[in-house]
C-alpha cells in the first residue's frame, strides 16, 4: 500500500471513528431518534447514564477532571441547563466566556466521546436566581412569566433562538457530528401549569412547537410534563421514578429519567442531606428493569454558587451530597457504587435492549423480571427484594439467591450475581480538612462602613421602596432612614423601660441601627421569609436617625407568577413612647440600593487603595470590611477557606466573589449549614492573594483558616453475602464470561497515584460506624490488622481476600454465631522520596 492510500485509509477511519462517537448517521437519515424502548443513536440502540454538571457552578479549570471522572464513573451523557441570566445579564449583551463559556464546555465534552443533553429553559429552577431568567426580563411592561404572554414568549424565543444559533453554528448538535443528542425546553412546567389555566394549556404547547420549530434535528424533552405536546418526550424527575412514572406521552416514546436526585440542595438553616447510595442504585436499578433506559444523576457534580448565583436561602455549596463533591473530589461509596451498577447493567444491556421483558410476582415484596430473546441465551434477569426490613431467598430457575432488604439483584446471564445495590464492593472514603501551613492570613486590615442618615441618602421616597426593584439583582444590600423628633415628653419616664423598634418585613434579613448604634439583626427562612425584628431602643429629646440595612439572600426560583413577588421592610413602628405607637412607615425615608464598600469595589487590589484601613482592634462589629492576604497552598488538593469564626457576609479572593456566607443561621444540629468555603485553584496566585470579607454583623476575622482538602481517608466493608467485584465479568462477542477467577475481596485504591501509609482501623467481626469514624464491635481479630498491612502498606492499591480461615485468629472463630464483616480503614499520602 502507498504511503497516499495509508494517509486516506487512516482519514478515513479517523472520519469514521467520530462519526461514531458523536453521531453523524448516514446520509437524510436522522442521527438520533427513538422508539418505546430506546434512544437511537447512530443506528445503535443505547443504554444512557447522565449526570448534571453545571459549567457555572465550577471553573473552565475544572471541567477537564470533572468530564474526566464522570467518564470514569460510568457515564457516557453530560447534562446541563444554560443559564439565561449570566449569558444576557443586560438585554442584547451577552456574555459567553470564562466560567460561562457554554460552546467550550460542550466541545470538552465532545472531545472526551460523550454525548450531551442541553436543557434550554429558558426557566431551569436550579436553585438559581429568578430561575435563570435575567432581572431585566421582570421589568418589561405587562409581562407574565412561563404563560401565554405575548411580550414573555417573544424574549424566550428571541432567547432560546439566541442559543440554539450559537450551538448550531459551532456544529455541535448530533447531526451536524457534535455530542448533543437532546434538548429540553422549559422545565416541571406541570408544577405551576394550573395557576395559569387555559394559558397554561396554550403555553406548554407553544412551547413545544416553538422548540421544534426553531431544530428539529434532535429530540426534545419535557420533565415533569403529563400533558406534553407529541412533539416532545414527556420524562420523570424524581427520586423513584421507577415506581412512579407512568410512563411517556406515547407507546412509541422511551423512559427517561431527567432529574434522579442524589441527595438534597441545602439552605441556611439546614441540617446535612442525605442518600445513601444503596437507595440510589435500587431506584436505578428498578428503572432500568421497568423499560428504562436513560438515567440521569440530578447532580453528579453540584458544585459552588460562586457569587450572588443561588436562589433564596441556597448554600454556596451545591448538592455537595452527589457523587463528585462540591471540590470535584470523588464522594465515596456513592462514586464507586453507582459505577459498578453502570458495569452490571452494561453487562445486561443486549437482553435489556433486544429481549422480551416478563415479571414475574412471589409475594408481595419479592419478584423477577428477565429480559430474554426467545431461542438464543441472551437472557438478563432482575431479581428484587422490596422489603425494607427483611431479607429473602429467591428460589430462580432451581437456583436459590440471598437478598438482602430493599435490594436488586442483576444477573446478566440469568445465572450469575455479578451487582447486588445493598452490598456495596466499592470503597468508602471520609473527607479530610487540613490547615495549610503555608496559607497563613497576615495584614488584617478593617473598615467600617458609614450607617447613613436620610439627608446622606439620594433616593428619596414616603415609604421604603420594595426591595428586589430597588436592589436591581445587582446587590444584596439596600439602606433605609428617616428621623423623627422627639420631645422629651415623648419618652418613658422610667429608665427601666424603653421603646422598641418593630419591623415587619417581607424578607429576607435586615439590620436596625439608632442613631448609628447597631440594635439587632432579624431574618426569616426559606420557607417563610416574612419576619418580624423586634428590639429595645435608646432614644433622646431631638432627632433620631432610624437607619435599616435590609437584605436579599438570593431572588426567588419556583412557582407561578415569580414576577411578583415582593421583599422588603413593609411596616416600621416605634412602640413604648408615651403617645402610644408611632408608625413611622410612611415618614420621610432616604434609600440607597448597595453598600459604599461595593460600590467602590474595595475587594479588589485597585478598589481597596480608595479607604483607609485600620488594624483589626479585637472587636466584633457589624457593616465591616476585612482585607488580609496569603499565600497559595501547598500542593494542588482542592483549597477551602474556614468561616466559622464570622456570621454573615460576603467573601472575595482576588476579587472574585465566592460567594455568601452565614455561618451564625444554625440547623436544628446547633451547627452551622455550612462551615467551608470552596476557593477554586484558579482564583489564586503563589504568593499574596487578597482576601476581603464583608461581615454583616460581627465577628473575629484573625480566626479564618485557609484549608485544603482531601479524601486520603478510604475503607472498605465486605461483608460474607457479598458477591465478588463486578469487574470480574465482560460481555464479548455477545458472550458472558469471566475474566478473572471472581473472588469476595476488600479492594482499596488511593486517588491521584498516592500509596497506603497506614493502616488505621481493621476488624473482622461487627465493627459499626462509617469511614473515618469506625466503632469495634465486640467480635474481632487481631490477625486481620496483620494481613491487612502486609497487603496494601506502601501499595497504591491492594485486594484483600474475604478468606476466613486466614482473616481469624489462629484460625478459631471466636464468636461463630455472628456474620462476619472486614472493615479496613487506610490513610493514602504521597509516596516518600528516597534518600539516594
Amino acid at each position: 500500500m502507498s504511503g497516499y492510500n495509508r494517509i486516506f485509509l487512516l482519514l478515513l477511519l479517523s472520519s469514521l471513528l467520530f462519526a461514531s462517537a458523536y453521531g453523524r448517521g448516514k446520509k437524510n437519515q436522522p442521527v438520533v431518534t427513538y422508539d418505546g424502548r430506546s434512544l437511537i443513536i447512530n443506528g445503535s440502540r443505547e443504554l444512557l447514564f447522565s449526570g448534571s454538571i453545571h459549567y457555572p457552578r465550577s471553573t473552565p479549570d475544572m471541567w477537564p477532571d470533572l468530564i474526566k471522572k464522570a467518564k470514569e464513573g460510568g457515564l457516557n451523557v453530560i447534562q446541563t441547563y444554560v443559564f439565561w441570566n449570566i449569558h444576557e445579564p443586560v438585554q442584547g449583551q451577552y456574555n459567553f466566556e470564562g466560567n460561562y463559556d457554554l460552546v467550550k464546555f460542550i466541545k470538552m465534552i465532545g472531545e472526551n466521546g460523550m454525548w450531551v443533553t442541553l436543557r434550554i429553559g429558558p426557566y431551569i429552577e436550579a436553585e438559581w436566581n429568578l430561575g435563570g431568567f435575567p432581572y431585566w426580563l421582570k421589568k418589561v411592561p405587562n409581562i407574565t412569566f412561563r404563560s401565554y404572554n405575548e411580550p414573555f414568549m417573544y424574549h424566550m424565543e428571541r432567547y432560546a433562538e439566541k442559543i440554539i444559533h450559537l450551538v448550531k453554528k459551532e456544529k455541535l448538535f448530533a447531526d451536524q457530528g457534535g455530542p448533543i443528542i437532546m434538548a429540553q425546553i422549559e422545565n416541571e412546567y406541570n408544577n405551576v401549569q394550573l395557576a395559569y389555566r387555559e394559558d397554561g394549556k396554550k403555553y406548554v404547547k407553544w412551547a413545544a412547537d416553538t422548540a421544534v420549530g426553531l431544530y428539529n434535528g434532535i429530540p426534545w424533552v419535557m420533565c415533569k410534563q403529563k400533558d406534553a405536546p407529541s412533539s416532545v418526550i414527556s420524562t420523570c424527575n424524581g427520586r423513584q421514578c421507577g415506581d412512579t412514572f407512568p410512563g411517556p406521552n406515547g407507546p412509541d416514546k422511551p423512559s427517561l429519567w431527567t432529574e434522579n436526585w442524589t441527595a438534597q440542595y441545602r439552605v441556611y438553616g439546614d441540617s446535612p442531606s442525605q442518600r445513601a447510595a444503596e437507595d440510589i442504585a435500587f431506584a436505578v436499578a428498578r428503572f432500568f428493569a421497568r423499560n428504562g433506559t436513560l438515567n440521569n444523576y440530578y447532580m453528579y457534580h453540584g458544585g459552588t454558587n460562586f457569587g450572588r448565583t443561588s436562589s433564596s436561602f441556597v448554600t454556596t455549596r451545591y448538592y455537595d451530597e452527589a457523587p463528585l463533591d462540591e471540590f470535584g473530589l470523588k464522594r465515596e461509596p456513592k462514586f464507586g457504587h453507582l459505577k459498578d451498577l453502570h458495569r452490571a447493567l452494561r453487562l445486561a444491556k443486549k437482553p435489556l435492549l433486544w429481549g422480551t421483558p416478563h415479571v414475574q410476582k412471589i409475594s408481595e415484596d419479592l419478584e423477577i423480571t428477565t429480559y430474554e430473546k426467545a431461542g438464543t441465551n441472551i437472557c438478563a434477569a432482575f431479581l428484587a427484594n422490596n422489603d425494607t426490613r427483611e431479607d429473602a431467598t429467591i428460589n430462580f430457575r432451581g437456583v436459590d439467591y440471598y437478598l438482602p432488604p430493599k435490594s436488586i439483584s442483576i444477573l446478566p446471564d440469568c445465572k450469575t450475581v455479578v451487582y447486588n445495590t445493598q452490598t456495596v464492593v466499592a470503597q468508602h472514603s471520609s473527607r479530610n480538612y487540613v490547615v495549610s501551613k503555608k496559607a497563613k492570613i497576615t495584614k488584617w486590615g478593617m473598615y467600617k462602613e458609614n450607617v447613613p442618615t436620610a439627608h446622606e441618602l439620594e433616593v428619596k421616597s414616603k415609604s421604603p421602596k420594595e426591595l428586589y426593584d430597588f436592589t436591581n439583582d445587582a446587590t444584596d444590600y439596600a439602606w433605609y432612614s428617616t428621623s423623627i423628633n422627639l420631645d422629651r415628653r415623648d419618652l418613658p419616664m422610667r429608665r427601666d423601660i424603653l421603646p422598641v423598634l418593630q419591623v415587619a418585613s417581607l424578607g429576607h434579613a435586615l439590620l436596625a441601627f439608632v442613631n448609628g448604634e447597631y440594635v439587632g439583626f432579624g431574618h426569616g427562612s426559606n420557607v417563610e421569609k416574612s419576619h418580624v425584628l423586634k428590639k429595645p431602643i435608646n432614644l433622646h429629646p431631638g432627632i433620631n436617625d432610624i437607619t435599616l440595612l435590609a437584605m436579599t439572600v438570593g431572588l426567588p426560583n419556583s412557582g407561578a407568577y415569580m414576577e411578583r413577588r415582593f421583599a422588603g421592610p413593609r411596616a416600621i413602628t416605634l412602640q413604648g413612647l408615651m403617645s402610644g405607637t408611632v408608625d413611622i412607615t410612611h415618614y420621610y425615608w432616604g434609600q440607597q440600593a448597595g453598600v459604599a464598600g461595593e460600590r467602590m469595589q474595595i475587594f479588589t487590589e485597585e478598589g481597596a487603595k480608595k479607604v483607609n484601613w485600620a488594624s483589626f482592634n479585637n472587636t466584633p462589629t457589624p457593616v465591616t470590611w476585612y482585607k488580609g492576604y496569603f499565600d497559595a497552598p501547598e500542593g494542588d488538593n482542592p483549597v477551602a477557606i474556614r468561616m466559622t469564626s464570622m456570621a454573615k457576609g460576603m467573601v472575595w479572593v482576588n476579587g472574585k466573589s465566592i460567594g455568601r456566607y452565614w455561618v451564625s443561621y444554625l440547623s436544628p444540629l446547633d451547627k452551622p449549614t455550612q462551615e467551608e468555603y470552596h476557593i477554586p485553584r484558579s482564583f489564586l496566585k503563589p504568593k499574596d492573594n487578597l482576601l476581603v470579607v464583608f461581615e454583616e454583623t460581627g465577628g473575629n476575622p484573625e480566626k479564618i483558616e485557609i484549608l485544603t482538602v482531601n479524601r486520603d481517608t478510604i475503607c472498605s466493608v465486605i461483608t460474607e453475602y457479598h458477591p465478588p467485584h463486578v469487574k470480574s465479568w465482560e460481555r464479548k462477542n455477545n458472550q458472558f464470561r469471566s475474566i478473572v477467577d471472581p473472588i469476595k475481596a476488600a479492594h482499596l485504591t488511593c486517588p491521584d497515584k498516592k500509596v497506603i501509609e497506614k493502616v488505621e482501623f481493621v476488624s473482622f467481626g461487627d465493627a459499626d460506624g462509617a469511614c473515618g469514624s469506625f466503632v469495634r464491635g465486640k467480635c474481632d481479630s487481631s490477625k486481620a490488622h496483620k494481613v491487612v498491612e502486609g497487603l496494601c502498606l506502601g501499595k497504591t492499591q491492594c485486594t484483600i481476600p474475604f478468606e476466613r480461615e486466614k482473616l481469624l485468629d489462629g484460625g478459631k472463630d471466636a464468636c461463630p454465631d455472628i456474620a462476619k464483616t472486614l472493615t479496613v480503614q487506610v490513610k493514602c499520602d504521597a509516596p516518600k522520596k528516597s534518600d539516594a
